[in-house]
């Protein structure tokens, strides 16, 4: 059976280095990937999740294109892809609702992530923060899907959507869902801030030199390399020599990634020079690799008639993935007369 990779992200403004390398990047690699291998790749901007913590109208829906524009420039290709956005497939929600009466309150209860982004305010916390994962099984569920890509912290939830789907397929004597694999891939590098490496990078950081945002100028993002935070000392030979060097070790990351090295392959290059040597290069590397994908971003957003027929094409293939999937769910739980 072909694989079909199916991947969300929350539409957030003001991308970031952190964002593309620890995610879009990931997603065009996947992409390239699968398809080479025969299978298909769907991934969505997940705006209804969005909704599960207050956010202006205005700001989801800017959000949106701007997330949109963003994977396209970096290399998510609508022609080969499904991209679309969750509230143009209403299946999503209709399909969350069903599985709502599958889905045990122990099993959520379980769920880490509520706990960590609900703090101390549990029951302050709306209804959608703690069903979402719910919503993420659905999101899943609806496109048989094969293999989902996931992380340390999302991996919990694809065990929720395992045992949904094989409780749902148990109770009404069917085998309409497909247990979902995890599909693991090397893991995303974590880049931390230029001013700290203490700290991830993030766009929330009240100095601007911490984060490089992709709509970022040339100019600006060869500035913020050049005067990112680093130690007195050369570059050594090996990576295990920096472990008490952070500062040092964030700017090999990056450089690593953006090369498409590893971070061994790259100090073979730097062994015993200083960061007036490594800095510019990595400048260089940064706006040569960022450059185009903001160039592109600019221009995509420039035209939002283009974004919206993207997100429109990919939904209408979504949908026709999708509701046959709804349609024999509801008919199994005795809705459809």
């Amino acid at each position: 059976m072909a694989k079909r990779v199916v991947s969300g992200i929350k539409p957030t403004g003001n991308l970031h280095l952190g964002n593309y390398l620890g995610a879009v990047k990931q997603w065009v690699a996947q992409q390239d990937a699968i398809q080479a291998e025969g299978g298909e790749t769907l991934y969505f901007i997940a705006d209804l999740h969005g909704l599960t913590e207050w956010i202006a109208p205005a700001e989801l829906r800017a959000n949106t294109i701007e997330m949109t524009a963003t994977l396209v420039a970096a290399g998510i290709d609508p022609d080969r892809s499904i991209l679309f956005n969750q509230a143009r497939v209403p299946a999503h929600s209709e399909m969350a609702w069903l599985l709502n009466n599958v889905a045990r309150v122990g099993w959520l209860n379980r769920m880490t992530q509520f706990k960590d982004k609900a703090g101390k305010n549990r029951e302050g916390a709306s209804v959608g923060l703690y069903d979402y994962p719910v919503l993420m099984a659905a999101d899943v569920l609806l496109y048989n899907t094969t293999h989902v890509p996931v992380g340390e912290d999302q991996k919990q939830h694809l065990e929720l959507a395992r045992d949904i789907a094989t409780k749902f397929n148990g109770d009404y004597a069917t085998e309409l869902f497909t247990l979902p694999e995890p599909l693991v891939s090397a893991a995303a590098p974590r880049i931390m801030s230029l001013r700290d490496a203490s700290a991830k990078m993030s766009k929330s950081n009240p100095s601007e030199q911490s984060v490089v945002k992709l709509i970022d100028s040339d100019e600006v993002i060869a500035d913020k390399f050049r005067k990112a935070k680093t130690d007195p000392d050369v570059l050594p030979a090996t990576v295990e020599e920096l472990a008490e060097r952070p500062e040092a070790r964030n700017l090999l990351t990056i450089f690593a990634a953006l090369a498409d090295r590893t971070p061994g392959d790259v100090l073979a290059d730097y062994a015993g020079k200083g960061f007036g040597a490594f800095k510019p290069d990595l400048a260089d590397l940064a706006v040569a690799k960022l450059g185009p994908i903001r160039d592109e971003m600019v221009r995509l957003l420039d035209d939002r008639g283009a974004i919206d027929a993207i997100l429109e094409k990919g939904a209408d293939k979504a949908r026709t993935l999708a509701v046959p999937v709804l349609r024999r769910a509801q008919e199994a739980m005795g809705l459809m007369l």
